[in-house]
């Protein structure tokens, strides 16, 4: 694997996760009344999460030009926590908007 791949593969890994925390971070805010600090962190989430998408997309581009990407257990684990991080971003915008609503 190129340090290109690995630096790219890291990349969905650190975003996604990043979006991940991020979210949580919102669910506590609005579970706390603390709807501007709620609001802040999903902006972070998606932040996060775009990053990651210009690395997918970046990836995808290639192989449609076809060059072959490795498949290998780093690059799932990175397409898990990119899946992970959009879910509980969209899953937390929803809580945020229940808290808000009470």
């Amino acid at each position: 694997m190129n340090s290109e791949l690995e630096q790219t593969i890291m990349g969905l890994i650190v975003n996604g996760g990043a979006a991940k925390s991020s979210a949580m971070m919102a669910i506590q805010a609005a579970k706390d009344g603390d709807f501007e600090a709620a609001d802040k962190n999903l902006a972070d989430a998606d932040a996060a999460l775009l990053e990651a998408h210009h690395s997918q997309t970046a990836l995808i581009q290639g192989e449609a030009r076809g060059e072959k990407t490795e498949v290998s257990l780093l690059m799932v684990h990175a397409q898990d926590h990119l899946m992970n991080g959009i879910t509980f971003k969209d899953l937390a915008k929803e809580i945020v908007d229940l808290y808000r609503s009470r």
